[in-house]
């Protein structure tokens, strides 16, 4: 069954990534890992947006000036900036990574498998842009977060870890 990931092992996760800013529209899934991101002022810049296609735009601003940036949101923001996806992180072959909060998605369900539309149509359309995802269904898979962040540096294009359960 999946479980909540700690916020202050996402922080470690974050730390062994090198990971200076972290860029949102502010997710309610991921709330206490946010937070503990913004109660660590000297090692995280916190940079909140207006819509996800800015957030993907800020980033890719900040790792163009030699910062590590990740962004932060949740699936329907996902949604929201695919054509940012595309036309910044794939043409442009910027290094991306977003942390996608999964918010509603039922626990005792794959995503794949979900009733709500939204949740079942992340990794598919994931998929369909060949952006490389993983699963983040408890704190043993913390492994994927750095591996998903590394790859999208590797491959200068975008990766995402989705955040099965509300971060505690």
């Amino acid at each position: 069954m999946p479980q909540s990931i700690p916020a202050n092992l996402m922080l470690d996760a974050l730390r062994a990534c090198a990971v200076r800013s972290v860029v949102t529209v502010p997710d309610t899934h991921q709330r206490t890992l946010l937070d503990a991101i913004a109660a660590a002022p000297a090692e995280f810049r916190l940079v909140t947006c207006s819509t996800e296609e800015q957030a993907t735009c800020v980033a890719a601003g900040l790792w163009i000036g030699g910062d590590e940036p990740i962004v932060l949101v949740q699936h329907v923001g996902l949604y929201a900036s695919v054509n940012t996806v595309r036309g910044v992180a794939l043409d442009g072959r910027i290094p991306t990574f977003y942390l996608v909060g999964l918010l509603g998605r039922e626990p005792e369900r794959a995503p794949r498998e979900s009733a709500k539309a939204m949740v079942r149509q992340v990794e598919p359309l994931l998929d369909a842009f060949g952006v490389p995802h993983a699963l983040l269904d408890g704190p043993e898979d913390l492994t994927r977060l750095v591996e998903m962040f590394r790859l999208s540096r590797e491959r200068r294009g975008p990766t995402a870890a989705l955040v099965g359960v509300e971060t505690c």
